[in-house]
């Protein structure tokens, strides 16, 4: 088996996709003068993520009953899984890193959703090697998206709640600048002339025996004052509580991103073209099939250069996050497997080998496109290079290179020593 892992992780390496990928990563480096139009990386992200839907879906239709009904129970099993992979690297990157709360709850969500393109390299590295899996893993693509939103929305709405200023820091973190409502701080400043009154002061009763007119107006004065404050205070409280953690737009922004529409809708028109009898992505067909591994090679060129020039927005993050976005993946890919592994074996059927790579990597990726949509939205006080230098620089870099052939001689070592029966 380890023979056979070294022959593939040697193997993994040089393939045309991977070189690609290398080649890309050098242009920074190299300072070549070279910038990908902006224009054909977004038709080949539309390409890829059509391509995988249609195919996906037709394949969904070609199911039984029953294998409709254990891909249902796959993914709500993936929904779930990402969800407690959001809140393990919340706990992990709020103890062990010196990130902000904010940055750790954003990035988070980064790693509680997963990553097209490392499902399609995955994708591209299987099934060169003729390795199977099961149809309606796309699909699962597509669920296991949206959780990692939900956790950073969720994360973040607690820490609001908690007294975050606009810059995104709690209060016992550096830099903390407490908002003050205009109404408060005018309620609160003295006039001219006046005698101001601590708010603690009022608490002692004022005679009208013992105390001299301006005194009395004074009294009168901070009284009518503290109302005001006492007023202003409940306003924000109630303008605090009406504020919805998921607003409609951000909803729209989660469940229906240029991302996920497009992967879902390519989907659909599948599922629904195999149920009439129109089947597109034959294995000779042109467009999505043949011609899908060079536009990924293309796309793969793009990653490279954008992966390593995050790699600079590390600088300032400090190795135990830089161990983070290295580490993490082979743990939450590892525990993605034994998931998986584990409803292998209350169906009493096992998966294929394909099946756990991509789960793997649906579990150990980090989102680059979905969630950013969705922090650029709603998280404004977060970094935004922080997340993308985890997830790019370090996570997607790791996953297709060395990654996808660890995550499968795990798989194999779990289906070897815990067989289903």
């Amino acid at each position: 088996m380890l023979e056979e892992f070294l022959h593939n992780f040697a193997h993994n390496l040089f393939k045309p996709l991977l070189l690609f990928f290398y080649m890309g990563f050098l242009i920074p480096i190299l300072k070549v003068p070279f910038e990908f139009p902006k224009a054909v990386y977004q038709g080949l992200t539309l390409y890829l993520l059509v391509a995988i839907g249609w195919h996906g879906g037709e394949e969904l239709a070609s199911l039984s009953l029953a294998e409709f009904g254990q891909a249902l129970g796959f993914m709500a099993i993936g929904f779930v899984a990402n969800l407690c992979i959001g809140i393990v690297a919340y706990l992990v990157l709020k103890r062990g890193t010196k990130l902000r709360q904010v940055d750790a709850a954003t990035v988070a969500g980064f790693y509680g959703s997963d990553s097209a393109g490392t499902f399609v390299t995955c994708l591209g590295v299987i099934s060169a090697a003729n390795i199977a899996y099961a149809a309606y893993m796309p699909v699962m693509l597509a669920v296991m998206e949206i959780p990692g939103c939900l956790v950073a929305l969720y994360l973040v709405s607690r820490l609001r709640q908690k007294g975050m200023d606009p810059q995104g820091n709690m209060p016992h973190e550096p830099g903390y600048q407490p908002v003050v409502h205009p109404e408060l701080a005018l309620a609160g400043a003295g006039g001219a002339g006046e005698i101001t009154i601590d708010e603690d002061e009022t608490d002692e009763p004022i005679t009208r025996s013992h105390a001299s007119p301006t005194h009395g107006r004074t009294a009168t004065a901070v009284a009518d004052r503290r109302q005001t404050v006492t007023a202003s205070k409940q306003e924000l409280d109630v303008e605090t509580d009406k504020q919805p953690i998921f607003s409609k737009e951000l909803l729209h922004e989660v469940f229906l991103n240029p991302g996920l529409y497009l992967l879902f809708g390519g989907i659909i028109i599948g599922f629904l073209g195999r149920l009439q009898g129109e089947a597109v992505t034959r294995a000779d067909d042109t467009l999505f099939v043949n011609i899908f591994h060079g536009m990924l090679c293309l796309f793969l060129l793009e990653m490279g250069i954008t992966a390593c020039r995050r790699l600079k927005d590390l600088k300032t993050a400090g190795w135990r996050f830089i161990m983070f976005g290295v580490l993490a993946p082979n743990v939450f890919a590892t525990f993605g497997i034994l998931v998986a592994h584990g409803y292998s074996i209350v169906l009493g059927q096992p998966f294929d080998l394909g099946t756990y790579a991509l789960f793997a990597v649906l579990c150990g990726a980090a989102s680059y496109i979905a969630v950013p949509a969705v922090q650029r939205l709603a998280i404004p006080e977060a970094s935004p290079t922080l997340p993308l230098a985890a997830s790019l620089g370090l996570t997607f870099t790791y996953n297709v290179t060395i990654g996808i052939p660890v995550y499968m001689l795990v798989a194999q070592v779990v289906m070897n020593t815990i067989p289903v029966a």
